[in-house]
């Protein structure tokens, strides 16, 4: 098949693919988890329901796709705002505020705890442990950070901290728990050893 074919094809499946996946999540919140058919989702999508049946198996298949579509795409996020930062103490804070905001805007849900058991999820938190592990070390070689603790230890000290954002009411609740975890990173004073 000449080149152009192909990636007219591969660009009509991804577009198929991701309109079952926007589809699909909006009837999630407008009818609940348990109420959405893969006949609903055809109609919603526009595709005959074999065609959807050839992309995904189940409803379950469509709700675990548009899952690794979000955590990819808040990983991205976090490594452009990284990106953006200067020091690594900068970097961090961003990375650990905008974590948080995710967190807190993504409440504990009934989607969200089915869904949160993936390989992907697994892969996406190691993804996101390291990246902090490494702005930790580097904030701790010029004494931006604690160096009495492995850095290993204080990411996961940061994502298990700001985990309690998903239940804070408040943006102003979430910068103050994003505060306090970056308190708890700061070099000990000779004084206090």
């Amino acid at each position: 098949m000449p080149k152009l074919w192909n990636e007219t094809i591969d660009a009509h499946r991804r577009a198929v693919r991701d309109a079952t996946l926007d589809a699909t999540a909006a009837l999630v919140a407008k009818h609940g988890l348990l109420s959405v058919t893969m006949s609903q989702i055809a109609e919603e999508t526009g595709i005959g329901r074999a065609t959807l049946y050839k992309y995904f198996p189940d409803v379950e298949a469509i709700l675990v796709a548009w899952h690794e579509r979000q955590v990819a795409g808040h990983l991205e996020h976090l490594i452009a705002i990284r990106d953006k930062a200067g020091t690594a103490g900068e970097k961090l804070k961003a990375v650990l505020e905008a974590y948080a905001f995710i967190s807190h805007e993504h409440h504990s849900t009934e989607l969200a705890a089915r869904l949160h058991r993936g390989e992907h999820v697994a892969q996406a938190q190691q993804q996101l442990s390291d990246f902090i592990q490494d702005l930790l070390a580097e904030g701790a070689k010029t004494g931006g950070f604690r160096d009495d603790v492995a850095p290993g230890e204080l990411a996961i000290f940061c994502l298990h901290s700001l985990a309690a954002a998903s239940s804070l009411p408040s943006k102003e609740a979430v910068r103050r728990l994003v505060a306090v975890t970056l308190a708890g990173l700061r070099p000990l004073r000779a004084s206090h050893r």
